[in-house]
């Protein structure tokens, strides 16, 4: 018998930025941004969420995959939604991510490879199934690596680096897939990483969730015309995590 999964109440969405064009949350791992007919039994949405805790429509301006926590971008206007989608449009947005991963990451790697679109069953039954692969680039740089004696599979001890991650593009799992190519999945991927390596996860560090957050988000406002710089901490989860691999263990330097 499957096990029955316990909802999961998120209480109020933690506003990282606003101003009277948009607004960004700290999007937690696990909450969908707006409903999929895919997960008809979830009752919680980012997107809904943010609606009533401000009392006024939003509108999301990028994805972030449902296990993916940090810095989502919304909209107040149907306006501001078009005028940003122009920079996501014009790649003048910057993305941050950090990832942990298994193994030694190289030092810094500029990953050029096409993805094939990654297709739903049921979403995507009628979509066109043999599209071209699409135009893919990731800026990897690895900024910590750390061994364990712990004997997984073959192998008498265990490593892992934290990556710093800047798409170029935002293909489908693009950071995952890519990640994977270099054979260096991320930690809690159950379709592009390392089962052993999540499963360890889970009984050593009580790890329930992808290793991917969207740490930063910058940008030229388009009425301001100012800079703007929106972080996402990490949690104290992963801040622990850190400290157990030799990391630092501040927020202030990741």
């Amino acid at each position: 018998m499957t096990e029955k999964r316990e909802p999961i109440a998120y209480g109020e969405l933690n506003i990282l930025y606003q101003d009277d064009y948009f607004v960004a949350i700290d999007k937690p791992a696990g909450l969908l941004v707006h409903r999929s007919f895919l997960d008809k039994h979830e009752t919680q949405f980012a997107m809904q969420m943010l609606r009533d805790q401000l009392g006024q429509h939003v509108f999301p301006v990028h994805r972030l995959d449902r296990p993916t926590s940090g810095v989502m971008l919304f909209a107040l206007s149907s306006e501001a939604a078009r005028d940003v989608n122009q920079l996501f449009i014009e790649g003048t947005i910057t993305k941050r991510y950090l990832a942990l991963v298994r193994g030694f990451a190289p030092e810094s790697v500029f990953l050029d490879k096409p993805l094939k679109e990654e297709l739903d069953k049921i979403a995507d039954k009628f979509a066109t199934q043999n599209k071209a692969p699409q135009a893919a680039q990731t800026q990897f740089n690895c900024l910590h690596q750390a061994t364990l004696p712990i004997p997984i599979g073959k192998y008498p001890t265990v490593r892992y680096s934290l990556v710093e991650c800047f798409p170029k593009t935002g293909r489908k799992h693009q950071i995952r897939r890519h990640l994977n190519h270099l054979s260096i999945p991320i930690i809690g991927d159950v379709n592009h990483g390392d089962n052993q390596h999540n499963q360890f996860f889970r009984e050593h560090f009580a790890l329930r969730r992808l290793m991917l957050f969207a740490t930063q988000l910058s940008f030229v406002h388009p009425y301001t015309h100012k800079p703007i710089v929106i972080k996402a901490p990490l949690g104290e989860d992963m801040l622990s995590i850190c400290k157990q691999l030799g990391w630092p263990q501040q927020e202030k330097d990741y």
